[in-house]
């Protein structure tokens, strides 16, 4: 760092300078993320509540108001208004805070030496960050045909260590949902904490299904779910990083709080201390803005935009892996891996990921994918050599 500093337009033009470097979503050539452009309603929503800290909630009363309302509207999306919850930075700090609900939960109960988890192999990665940091034995779930979450294979790995079992609506890879009513059932029976990770499929999922798409129940009007990972900042349009955690019962959050003695509230129970309300902030107002209908066409365009895209691939010389079940498309080819079509369409500026389970060439359509970019995409894709 200088000792003096450089002048405002210096600052600003070495900005745009790292800019440039910078992807767009924008361009419609960022084909493998599950985050999109923001909608400039949240964003500016967020810019207004910069300063606001809900790690000191008392200090910004409004918006302690608004995250409040945010979870109840959250909860009433997903099937349960009287939910307590937070607006965090994503999936994987909601994920992480289930899981030591869970563990917290279980260990009031009755005391465990090595508290397990049960996760699909389709799981995020984030619940292996969850077991380290919690001191988790983890367990991997065999898939079905169709890479859902296998039942046989959840009942054969519980023992009296289990703690929890994940289901996941819209899995990162290829956008499946597990069993939950089933896993629901038996974690009611086996009295044990379900949490489902629909980071991705929860902004999605029900706008679908009041469209009329035929999709499973996932949420807490199954008795057995007690918490939900749902992220704004994926199909709810609003800026990174903003996520979400739902409980079905106040006692969750309360068995993993602690004592914060010199802030405005007794305890606190996120992972992150200082919490931005600017998250907050841009999810109440993207809510409120886009409504049910709003976010019902988003949805929909999405899934319109997803079939042009899979029936495009099978009418080509590659292979999809599976149906889309939601706005996710992998596919395959007997010719090249999935690591050489990658690389081959970097070269041309396109930017997909790679599924591992299976492993294969994955595209997210999330509302900055338009049916032009689809198009360029194809074309480039089946001139491919």
């Amino acid at each position: 760092m200088e000792n003096k500093g450089i002048s405002h337009e210096e600052v600003l033009q070495s900005l745009r300078e790292f800019k440039k470097l910078d992807m767009t979503h924008k361009s419609g050539k960022i084909l493998g993320s599950m985050c999109t452009c923001p909608h400039p309603v949240g964003v500016e929503a967020y810019k207004m509540f910069l300063e606001s800290n809900l790690g000191d909630p008392g200090l910004f009363k409004g918006t302690q108001k608004m995250e409040d309302e945010v979870i109840a509207m959250l909860g009433e999306l997903l099937g349960k208004r009287d939910v307590s919850g937070h607006i965090i930075t994503g999936g994987t700090e909601a994920n992480i805070m289930a899981m030591r609900a869970a563990r917290n939960s279980a260990q009031h109960k009755k005391h465990i030496d090595e508290p397990e988890i049960i996760v699909p192999k389709s799981a995020h990665f984030s619940f292996k960050k969850a077991a380290d940091m919690l001191c988790l034995n983890l367990h991997e779930a065999e898939l079905d045909a169709d890479y859902r979450m296998k039942m046989d294979s959840v009942r054969e790995l519980i023992t009296e260590n289990t703690v929890a079992v994940v289901g996941v609506a819209g899995t990162t890879e290829l956008g499946k949902i597990d069993p939950i009513a089933e896993l629901s059932e038996l974690c009611l029976e086996k009295d044990i904490y379900l949490h489902v990770d629909a980071a991705f499929g929860g902004f999605s999922i029900p706008f679908l299904k009041e469209a009329g798409h035929d999709f499973p129940e996932f949420d807490f009007g199954l008795e057995g779910v007690c918490s939900i990972t749902i992220d704004p900042h994926k199909m709810g349009l609003a800026p990174i990083p903003t996520g979400g955690i739902l409980f079905r019962e106040k006692k969750y959050l309360e068995a993993m709080s602690v004592k914060t003695p010199y802030l405005t509230k007794d305890r606190q129970a996120t992972i992150v201390g200082t919490r931005t309300g600017a998250s907050t902030a841009a999810t109440w107002a993207l809510m409120k803005y886009m409504g049910r209908e709003g976010y019902t066409r988003v949805a929909e365009r999405c899934m319109e935009v997803t079939s042009i895209l899979a029936q495009g691939i099978e009418e080509s010389d590659f292979k999809l892996v599976t149906q889309p079940q939601l706005n996710v498309v992998a596919f395959t080819s007997d010719e090249m891996s999935p690591d050489e079509i990658s690389s081959k369409l970097k070269d041309k500026g396109w930017a997909v990921s790679i599924a591992s389970y299976p492993r294969a060439v994955r595209i997210i359509v999330m509302p900055h994918v338009k049916e032009e970019h689809v198009e360029a995409f194809l074309k480039d894709l089946n001139a491919l050599e």
